[in-house]
């Protein structure tokens, strides 16, 4: 295990990890449009819900994973191999060393920016994936539903900590919003992903959620498009800004928001509540 001296580490080009829902048709795929010609150059756009018509003629490298073993493939290209798994796992170094011996998946290491649409589109890559499995039928041949669920977690979560590990990489999740009700009549905001361990588990392997929605800031206009970065919040919208730099609400500029992420800057000022101020608040 290799000491990684602070020049080293603060010299190293890093990229961030991004989730950003929002309820269908507010615009998310059209944040491509946002992107530099210099960014737009580095990006891949992987397209798995075949949901391009909004950025058809936008100048943007695009791959279109149909099966979970090629979202698997497109993982370890971009993350690299795991020195902990042994040669028969996914995302081993016989696996990393197998595909790159593609030529077109090879090619995929070249890029900076992976765009992912949609991280709801993969779960269900990955869940068709999981119920066709051994593991996923009984000693009578029959579906285990509790077995299916159980893979299908691991295995997300497995490839989202792949990607989480590309670390030069910024990788951009794009997820669906939706509003859930739980048994006691509470509402609450929570991507759409198949299975609760992934979405439970997800704020933990990303460095930035982000809700784009359309707010209404009370000042008499319409409502606007806006992302909504941190939390608490008087939305309740899920939300996550591990960087300190970010504001409550930031413009709907993807480009703006990774040059911002990664670019040189300052973090926000760490505010401490002491114990008078918490009583007086409580």
């Amino acid at each position: 295990m290799k000491i990684i001296t602070a020049d080293e580490r603060l010299g190293e080009k890093s990229g961030a990890k991004i989730l950003i829902v929002g309820p269908s048709g507010v615009g998310k795929t059209s944040l491509l449009r946002t992107l530099s010609a210099e960014l737009l150059a580095s990006t891949l756009f992987v397209d798995i819900e075949a949901g391009d018509i909004a950025v058809a003629d936008l100048p943007v490298a695009s791959v279109r994973p149909r099966t979970w073993v090629e979202c698997c493939d497109l993982a370890v290209v971009l993350g690299g191999f795991n020195p902990a798994l042994p040669a028969t796992s996914v995302y081993s170094e016989a696996h990393f060393n197998a595909v790159m011996k593609n030529p077109e998946l090879a090619r995929l290491a070249s890029y900076d920016i992976l765009f992912i649409d949609s991280l709801t589109g993969a779960g269900r890559l990955c869940f068709t994936h999981a119920e066709q499995l051994p593991e996923a039928f009984t000693d009578r041949g029959r579906k285990d539903l509790r077995a299916i669920y159980g893979l299908h977690a691991r295995m997300m979560i497995a490839w989202l900590n792949q990607l989480q590990h590309a670390r030069r990489r910024s990788v951009v999740f794009i997820a669906v919003l939706e509003r859930n009700i739980d048994e006691l009549n509470v509402a609450t905001w929570q991507p759409q992903i198949e299975g609760n361990k992934t979405g439970r588990e997800l704020p933990a392997i990303v460095d930035e959620i982000i809700t784009m929605n359309w707010i209404n800031f009370g000042d008499g206009k319409p409502p606007a498009r806006a992302f909504v970065c941190t939390n608490p919040n008087i939305w309740g919208y899920p939300s996550k800004d591990r960087s300190g730099r970010l504001e409550q609400i930031e413009p709907p500029n993807l480009g703006a928001l990774i040059e911002k992420l990664t670019g040189p800057g300052q973090r926000k000022p760490f505010i401490t509540v002491s114990s008078t101020e918490q009583s007086a608040q409580t």
